[in-house]
This record gives structure tokens, sequence and C-alpha cells, in this order.
């Protein structure tokens, strides 16, 4: 599974993805500054799972009914880069079979999928 992180998500979060064998093309080396819509085009285009602390991207696919191949909003603040690495990673390999067509939340109690073709 292949993942596109928006510069929203700290590093320690992608260098410990990339650490357990995953693919993660990160905007913050790529591009930053680029808008939402491109973010999820090059998401899109990359067949990637988006990871994005920015809720922006539910109004996107919900309200403007973008399509994606799945996002992961992460809602972890107030936690260290190290922790929120841990637990985003932890989750990610618990369900990561159910991330694809679906807009997931991880939270610090555990993630919240929400299935459908986005």
């Amino acid at each position: 599974m292949n993942f596109f992180a928006d510069e929203g998500i700290d590093r320690q979060i992608v260098d410990s993805l990339r650490e357990e064998g995953y693919s993660v093309n990160y905007v913050a080396e790529m591009e930053p500054g680029i808008s939402d819509d491109y973010v999820l085009e090059l998401a899109n285009r990359e067949r990637a799972i988006l990871l994005t602390a920015d809720k922006d991207f539910g109004e996107l696919v919900f309200r403007m009914k973008k399509l994606a191949i799945g996002i992961v909003l992460v809602r972890l603040a107030g936690l260290s880069p190290a922790k929120k690495a841990e637990i985003v990673v932890n989750i990610i390999n618990q369900h990561l079979q159910e991330l694809s067509e679906a807009f997931s939340v991880i939270t610090p109690t555990g993630i919240r999928i929400r299935h459908q073709r986005i």
C-alpha cells in the first residue's frame, strides 16, 4: 500500500511508516505549499492513501465530491511526534486493508473508518 503524506503530517510519522516498509511520498519533501486540490490529485495519481492533519480534505471529498483512493485524517494534537508516529503506525498496521475507499480518522483512542466510495 502506498501513502501520500500532506505537509502537515509530522516527519516522524513519515519516517516510521517508511521504516515499516511502506512507500510514502511526502509533500514537505516535494512541493511545500501546494493546494489541497493538487495534493489530492497527486495522491490519486500515485494510487496512494492520503495522510493528512487538515480537516479541509473532508470538505473536498464529501461536499465537493472529489474522488480519493482513501484519506486518513490524523487528529492527535497535543501528543509528541514520537507518540503520534507510534499510534499511526500501529493503527495502519492493524487496519491497512480497510483504508482504501474510506475516510478514516485516527484519534488517541483509535480509528473511525467510514467505508464508502469516496
